[in-house]
């Protein structure tokens, strides 16, 4: 069984399907030691990992695509949801990158509906026209047959042009054949009811970590609200940052390590040392 059928079949399993948002193979790694089957690979998170900066349109497909390869290679067996932005253009585009992401691996992509390029601004997500974002989804469907990846379908109209327009976006998507649906920043859960009611059983998307002008329900809350899978966006980025800070600060105070780093045996482990070593003798040449 292919990962995107992997990820059908778990979709279609009773409980709510929590992701983790990574970006390497150290977060990935991470994650599937701790048993998620699934993760996201997030484009805030590689934007912060490889930019060091914002989430703000900068990154490329080839970027994205490498990041994918590094948590791939870490951890193989994880059903990974990536990122496919706007799709990097036009509709052509879009078939491109869902085909390349299929041809890597992944299990599900995103394709969203924010126009390309992005205004120079940090300042809210101008989408583009219904017609114009239908085309894009229609063409990342088309894409996709080939190979069975799923397509999630994501509308940011909401904070521009209102909740019914991001409805009835929605309510397209799914005539399309967009598999999962993502409505980005409603305001309540009353938006949010009305988003997986139009999504009409197809499993629902929640962005849960805190901080954005967006209602974030906890796991449990989004699963009673309908939806079926989510990711916490910064959960493993925010206490990396903090870690490195820590060790930082450590350093400058004259210490050798953060009083929250790893033992050293802890770590080696958790990096597959012993593993390594596992493997190697079967190609050690005697004498």
């Amino acid at each position: 069984m292919n990962a995107p059928d992997r990820l059908r079949a778990l979709l279609a399993e009773p409980g709510f399907v929590v992701m983790p948002a990574v970006w390497d193979g150290l977060s990935a790694r991470l994650a599937a030691a701790s048993g998620f089957k699934t993760a996201f690979l997030s484009g805030s998170c590689v934007a912060a990992s490889r930019l060091g900066g914002p989430d703000l349109d900068l990154l490329s497909l080839g970027e994205m695509l490498d990041s994918f390869n590094m948590v791939r290679g870490a951890a193989p067996e994880t059903l990974v949801l990536a990122d496919g932005d706007h799709g990097y253009g036009n509709a052509m585009n879009v078939q491109r990158t869902v085909r390349a992401y299929a041809r890597a691996g992944a299990a599900a992509i995103l394709i969203e509906d924010k126009i390309t390029p992005r205004a120079l601004t940090a300042a809210g997500k101008p989408c583009l026209p219904r017609a114009e974002a239908q085309m894009k989804i229609r063409a990342a469907i088309e894409a996709a047959r080939e190979s069975g990846i799923l397509v999630l379908a994501r509308t940011d109209c909401r904070p521009t042009q209102g909740i019914d327009e991001a409805v009835a976006r929605i309510e397209m998507y799914v005539e399309e054949g967009a598999d999962i649906l993502l409505l980005d920043s409603p305001a309540d859960e009353a938006e949010i009811r009305r988003a997986v009611a139009a999504a009409r059983g197809r499993p629902s998307f929640a962005v849960l970590s805190p901080g954005a002008p967006r209602a974030t329900p906890s796991q449990t809350e989004a699963e009673a609200l309908g939806f079926k899978i989510g990711t916490h966006p910064t959960a493993l980025l925010s206490p990396a940052a903090g870690g490195m800070k820590a060790g930082l600060a450590a350093l400058l105070a004259g210490d050798a390590e953060a009083a929250t780093a790893l033992p050293p045996p802890e770590l080696r482990a958790m990096l597959g040392y012993g593993d390594y070593d596992t493997q190697a003798k079967r190609f050690i040449v005697p004498g």
